[in-house]
C-alpha cells in the first residue's frame, strides 16, 4: 500500500490488532508493515517511532469504554459499570497493562474516559483532590488484577516463541508451588479443594466492591 493511501487511522487499528496477537516485543514497523501490504517506511510518513505508535494504539482501545449516565444511575452503579469495563478492556488487550510500566499514556480516549471517570466521584460526593484519590485508587485496583493474566499472556507468548509448550510449562510450575504450599497448613487444606493457582470466583467483583463501600464510608 502506498504512503499516500495509507493513514494514521488504519496504522493505529492495525497496530492494536497486531498488539493483540503478539504482544508489545511483536510490534514493529516490518510486520505493521506487512500486515498494512505496505513498506515499512510508508508507515513513518504518518507515526514518529514505535514508541508513539504504542501511545496511540493505547489510547484508541479507551474508547471501548462505555460512560454511563449520571442522570439515570446512581455513583456505584455508575463506578461499578466503568471499572468493569476497564478490567475487560485490559483483558482484551493486555499489552497495555504491560506498557504502562514503560509509556505515558495520554490523549482524547483516555481524557474522555478520566473526565467521565471523575464526574461519577465528584456526583458520590468527592470534591477537589479527593475525587482525584477516589479515581485513581479503583484504577490502581483495577489495573492491579489485570495483571496477572496479562503476565501469562507474555510469557505463553515467550515460551512458545522458543519452541516450548506453554501448558506443560505452567503445568509443572503448579506442581512444583503445590509441593511448596503443602508445608504451610492453611495453603495445604485448599490444594486438595480447588485449582491451587486459581483464585476464588469473583475476586475482582469482590475486591471492587469492598473497596468502593470503603469510599462510601469516607462520604459518611
Amino acid at each position: 500500500m502506498p504512503r499516500d493511501t495509507l493513514t494514521r487511522e488504519q496504522i493505529v487499528r492495525t497496530a492494536v490488532e497486531l498488539l493483540d496477537a503478539d504482544g508489545l516485543e511483536g510490534l514493529n514497523m516490518r510486520s505493521l508493515g506487512q500486515r498494512l501490504n505496505s513498506a515499512a517506511t510508508a508507515v513513518y510518513w504518518h507515526v514518529k517511532n514505535k514508541d508513539n505508535l504504542v501511545t496511540l494504539a493505547g489510547d484508541q482501545v479507551w474508547d471501548e469504554i462505555r460512560l454511563p449516565d449520571l442522570d439515570t444511575v446512581d455513583w456505584r452503579t455508575a463506578a461499578t459499570a466503568m471499572a468493569t469495563d476497564l478490567y475487560a478492556m485490559f483483558a482484551r488487550h493486555p499489552w497495555l497493562v504491560q506498557a504502562f510500566a514503560t509509556h505515558l499514556f495520554h490523549g482524547a480516549g483516555k481524557a474522555r474516559h478520566d473526565d467521565h471517570n471523575l464526574a461519577v466521584y465528584e456526583k458520590a460526593g468527592f470534591t477537589g483532590p479527593q475525587a482525584d484519590l477516589a479515581a485513581a485508587s479503583v484504577f490502581t485496583y483495577v489495573l492491579g488484577n489485570a495483571s496477572g493474566a496479562a503476565a501469562t499472556a507474555s510469557l505463553t507468548r515467550r515460551i512458545e516463541r522458543d519452541g516450548g509448550d506453554a501448558q506443560e510449562v505452567f503445568a509443572a510450575t503448579m506442581k512444583e508451588a503445590a509441593e511448596t504450599a503443602s508445608r504451610f497448613p492453611r495453603l495445604r487444606s485448599r490444594i486438595d479443594s480447588a485449582d491451587y493457582a486459581e483464585a476464588p470466583d469473583d475476586t475482582f467483583g469482590f475486591g471492587l466492591q469492598c473497596l468502593l463501600d470503603g469510599l462510601e464510608g469516607r462520604l459518611v
